[in-house]
């Protein structure tokens, strides 16, 4: 048996053993790498290290560590004052905000992690505080982020012409571009009634500073209120909790509606946000600094391509620095199990992609007689492996894999191109992809496990789904 072989069914025992146990995957994905690699493939410590993801660690921490104390401060919600002010309390429109949002900064060329690094945390603050399902939400924020992944200026779009280019296939860059974009808004409209969206129809954030027009009609239960009780006095209608967590305030008619807002004590242990002493939170020192931090890491990753990870980590420590009471108990609000998690699983990957295991792949695809059939499969290998996976490096790696069966002319170039890209990319929303690590990292804290749970199998149904849906549509017709 080979090693790729081997590596492969050693990736699913280790599945398999954290879906039916308590172990913990990533613990296990670290412990095959160092198996794997020392007694069949003979890999020294420091070739087994040397796939760590180091980048990937410091960007979930850095990320996360930045956006603990900006919740610790108040600008999260400040932040989400301002969205809802922007969208007149239409608690609706929010996730598409953020779909909007990542697209548009992903097609003016951010990298997609980059993007989602900076969006996700705000739109997790959206979704505590207004009762929006996280996995709408997340799903949302990165399907936002493929969406625009792809146009000419963009990465994803830069790195696939250009591979396309180099093989003389000639490819339609604007065509990917919109192909890429309309599939995302058409999944993401499935993503948006799927997981809970028409619950959100109709209603409106009952915060006065939010309303733009007359206040909503909508029933008791589908308003949002949005209370800030003075520090340790409870909401109307509640107590105290342990923990300084609030019972919850009940809406009109009765209903209690359960809400996170930034004046509660942490649960961590850091020292509530005081709310201002009349209407909605405004800029303070602390807050002002806060919201430069997340601009500079915007513009140092989007124009002077800086790591999103270092460039986190230096700004909150600065935070820290400036104002250290905010700081307290922001360090344990990093996701120190999903930082484990991840970076095991890209560990061993790595691994499988140093022993060939990826070409291995490829090579049998390649000796699939049936042009419509491999075409198909590679697709499948694109979505596979990127789930896992960097897609930047899927998309350079796979797309010759095709240049056989299109030079043949059998299969159209500029529908298989397409079809890869939409493959390889869609499936950036698993947990075990960077983008879907930074969701994960950044739900609430109690829901966590659940948004995990979720976004593996969405993000394993996409490989099989957004192949097939793909293929179907750009690759077996025949038309492109």
């Amino acid at each position: 048996m080979s090693v790729q072989i081997v590596s492969i069914l050693v990736l699913v025992l280790v599945f398999l053993i954290a879906t039916f146990t308590s172990a913990h995957m990533g613990a296990l994905a670290l412990a095959a790498a160092f198996i794997v690699g020392t007694l069949v493939v003979g890999e020294t410590p420091d070739d087994i290290f040397g796939g760590f993801p180091g980048d990937l660690f410091v960007i979930l921490a850095g990320v996360t560590y930045l956006f603990a104390l900006a919740k610790n401060n108040g600008t999260v919600e400040w932040l989400v004052q301002q969205a809802m002010r922007a969208v007149g309390g239409r608690i609706a429109l929010v996730p598409w905000v953020m779909f909007a949002t990542t697209a548009v900064l992903t097609a003016v060329g951010a990298v997609v992690p980059a993007a989602v690094a900076i969006i996700a945390p705000m739109g997790m603050g959206f979704a505590i505080r207004y009762r929006i399902n996280p996995v709408l939400m997340g799903l949302l924020i990165v399907n936002g982020a493929s969406a625009g992944g792809f146009s000419p200026i963009s990465i994803f779009g830069s790195i696939t012409n250009g591979v396309v280019a180099r093989a003389d296939l000639g490819g339609s860059p604007l065509f990917l571009f919109a192909a890429s974009f309309l599939f995302n808004v058409v999944l993401s409209i499935g993503v948006y009634f799927l997981f809970g969206g028409r619950s959100l129809i109709g209603r409106r954030s009952t915060d006065p500073d939010f309303q733009t027009g007359p206040a909503s009609d909508a029933p008791a239960d589908g308003a949002v209120p949005a209370p800030r009780p003075a520090d340790g006095a409870p909401a109307s209608g509640g107590t105290p909790a342990s923990g300084g967590t609030p019972a919850p305030a009940p809406a009109a008619g009765g209903t209690a509606v359960r809400t996170t807002t930034a004046p509660q004590a942490t649960a961590t242990g850091g020292d509530p946000v005081a709310p201002d002493a009349d209407g909605p939170l405004r800029l303070n020192l602390e807050r002002t600094l806060t919201v430069v931090g997340i601009l500079a890491l915007t513009v140092g990753a989007l124009v002077f391509d800086l790591d999103v990870g270092l460039m986190a980590m230096s700004i909150a420590v600065l935070l820290t620095l400036v104002a250290p009471k905010s700081a307290k108990g922001a360090i344990d609000q990093i996701a120190w199990p999903t930082v484990l998690l991840i970076c095991g699983i890209v560990t061993y990957v790595g691994l499988m992609e140093r022993i060939g295991t990826v070409e291995f792949l490829g090579d049998s695809v390649a000796s699939i007689g049936i042009p419509l059939l491999a075409a198909f499969v590679i697709c499948v290998i694109g979505a596979a492996v990127s789930a896992f996976a960097s897609t930047t490096g899927i998309l350079g790696a796979l797309i010759p894999l095709a240049v056989p069966f299109l030079l043949g002319g059998e299969i159209g170039v500029v529908g298989m191109i397409a079809a890869l890209a939409i493959s390889s990319s869609v499936v950036d929303s698993s947990p075990f992809s960077t983008s879907g690590a930074l969701l994960v990292a950044n739900a609430p804290e109690d829901q966590r496990n659940q948004v995990f749970r979720r976004l593996m199998t969405w993000g394993m149904s996409m490989i099989v789904i957004a192949p097939l849906l793909a293929w179907g549509v750009f690759v077996l017709p025949g038309w492109l």
